[in-house]
């Protein structure tokens, strides 16, 4: 399914506007860190996230954001400064028991944050990729997973509707707060169940719609590049997931849906933060 930033819009001209905000966040920093109180995710360094709301109406309710999202402070205080962006809406290494030796691939990788998270999950035996489409995002994770000693942890350029990785060959996709923002959605989870092995799984943190959002608020650019206009419906969530090929699909808000549905606006347009979960068919590698 396309969902795609305005009528006159290209998909490449979608990607373009997000690009060029997150290499912004990338070279200034900007977003937020854990330690923040009024800072948050997927763009917040404008104040217009998912989570960086104001009037009290948002996905991310309290501070510390990073604490808040489901990263202990364990987590947080072992990961390379400047890793934390402060752009996501979850916490996806959280969801599912990550093992010893498992290959885990991170749809939108940013500065590194939850590679580094998984790759100390699942150790020397393991390997962590990260995909981003955004230069100055793989510059900085590249720099952070150095300066981290992050042996296991290779960051790709690319998109995540065009993964340059091969066929079965992870066991475990993760995203934080990014397949949002592509313009075909259904696409991005076709890619996910192709490069998965047998019984492998999905494990996103992601923003969903709770009501339908007009072609007007699409057409924002700056709306769908802060994690708002491009959230899809919970009902269409799952649709493509189990199109793509996907079973034992979960899809679970965060927070109850508390945000306000008659005005306009990055944090106004009935977009709360979910879990999901997927498998494909098959016996997992043991």
């Amino acid at each position: 399914m396309k969902t795609k930033a305005g009528p006159n819009l290209s998909d490449e001209a979608t990607r373009a506007h997000v690009r060029e905000r997150y290499g912004t966040i990338a070279s200034t920093g900007g977003g937020g860190r854990s330690s923040d109180a009024g800072s948050s995710g997927c763009g917040a360094s404008e104040g217009s996230s998912c989570c960086g709301a104001s009037g009290g109406s948002s996905c991310c309710a309290e501070s510390p954001v990073g604490i808040q999202l489901g990263y202990s402070p364990e987590q947080l205080a072992a990961l390379p400064e400047g890793a934390n962006l402060g752009l996501g809406c979850g916490n996806p290494t959280a969801l599912l028991g990550l093992k010893a030796g498992q290959t885990v691939l991170d749809l939108g990788s940013g500065a590194g944050i939850d590679c580094f998270l998984a790759a100390q999950k699942v150790g020397r035996r393991g390997s962590v990729i990260g995909v981003d489409m955004t230069p100055e995002m793989l510059t900085k994770a590249r720099e952070n997973g150095q300066r981290g000693g992050y042996r296991t942890v290779e960051f790709r350029l690319g998109e995540i509707e065009h993964l340059p990785v091969g066929d079965g060959s992870v066991d475990v996709v993760i995203s934080n707060c990014v397949i949002n923002l592509a313009p075909d959605k259904g696409k991005v989870y076709r890619e996910a169940f192709r490069v998965l092995r047998s019984g492998g799984q999905l494990a996103v943190s992601d923003v969903v719609a709770t009501r339908a959002i007009s072609e007007r608020e699409r057409a924002d650019p700056s709306l769908w590049s802060s994690c708002s206009s491009g959230a899809l419906e919970l009902k269409e969530v799952r649709s493509l997931l189990r199109r793509a090929g996907f079973v034992d699909v979960k899809v679970a808000l965060r927070v109850p849906d508390r945000v306000p549905h008659s005005r306009t606006g990055p944090d106004t347009l009935g977009v709360v933060s979910a879990d999901i979960e997927a498998t494909k068919p098959g016996s997992r590698r043991r």
